[in-house]
């Protein structure tokens, strides 16, 4: 498979009253995304707070996407760990479940020198037959793939592409060198869409897409149908709310956001918490602003 093009949804995980995976509503929740235009879909990333669930709870998550969306948009699973050993095992797992492909995050807490980033990787793409989609995003591991990692794990005919989630553009510029056909840059923050695919990126893995499929789409698609200025204008029409999304810790508000749009997705486990009341309202302003609710 070749690395895709658009728009990508980290999706969130509804929860019922009681904490338990809300199945029903991740139903409804794919079946809006395709409807509306989503490229393809994330589940078990940060925004879908596998941190919090047990592994019993990511394999049914994991089993039910992929039945859910039978193939018509590509599930893409999260099976990053801080164990190599660990990540390799989910890797094989969620292979032989049907990802389409998976996304791995560098080491968090332990950390690794050059030599054990490489091979943290390397180690997951040597035993899977799928493509891989790095993830570098130092603020919540604490260390970032380095360039020459990047260069080297781009050659891997399994790696196919890295999510961009610093917020560096000096360190998203020196990584785009490596950009092919078979190796992608996606953005990883809604507020630099537009600046990753000036440098060749093929997309965005999102939390804007949560609740705005089609539009998130829009933005990518405009700059790939070569309209840069109509896909800027779209960026930043919509930057307040991207910017409200992130006013607190991710998923905190885009689920605050959804259930404001009466989705009904439910809370978050601890040690995620309710939002603060200004920020509510910060968030709530912005969506109305664009017509959200």
């Amino acid at each position: 498979m070749k690395p895709i093009k658009g728009s990508i949804v980290a999706l969130i995980t509804p929860f019922h009253e009681d904490g338990s995976v809300n199945f029903e509503k991740m139903g409804e929740l794919i079946e809006w995304h395709i409807a509306n235009k989503t490229d393809a879909i994330l589940v078990l990333g940060t925004t879908g707070e596998s941190s919090t669930m047990t592994q019993e709870e990511d394999d049914h998550v994991v089993e039910f996407a992929i039945k859910v969306a039978n193939k018509r948009v590509p599930i893409i699973v999260g099976a990053g760990s801080n164990s190599t050993q660990a990540m390799k095992e989910r890797s094989i797992k969620y292979e032989k479940m049907g990802a389409d492909q998976l996304l791995l995050i560098s080491p968090y807490y332990n950390k690794a020198n050059e030599k054990g980033m490489l091979h943290h990787f390397l180690t997951c793409a040597d035993a899977v037959n799928i493509p891989i989609i790095l993830y570098n995003v130092p603020g919540r591991t604490g260390c970032s793939i380095s360039e020459s990692v990047v260069a080297e794990l781009s050659k891997h005919p399994n790696i196919i592409g890295i999510k961009e989630a610093s917020g560096n553009i000096g360190y998203a510029t020196n990584i785009a060198r490596y950009v092919t056909e078979d190796f992608a840059l996606y953005s990883g923050n809604d507020d630099m869409i537009t600046t990753i695919m000036a440098l060749g990126g093929s997309g965005v893995i999102s939390v804007l897409a949560d609740i705005a499929p089609e539009y998130t789409h829009n933005i990518v698609q405009a700059w790939l149908d070569g309209k840069p200025q109509e896909s800027l204008k779209l960026q930043l029409d919509y930057l307040d709310v991207i910017h409200a999304l992130f006013c607190e810790v991710n998923p905190i508000p885009v689920k605050e956001a959804l259930n404001m749009m009466g989705k009904e997705v439910g809370g978050y486990r601890l040690p995620l918490y309710e939002m603060a009341d200004a920020n509510k309202a910060k968030l709530r302003a912005a969506l109305e602003k664009v017509g959200l609710i």
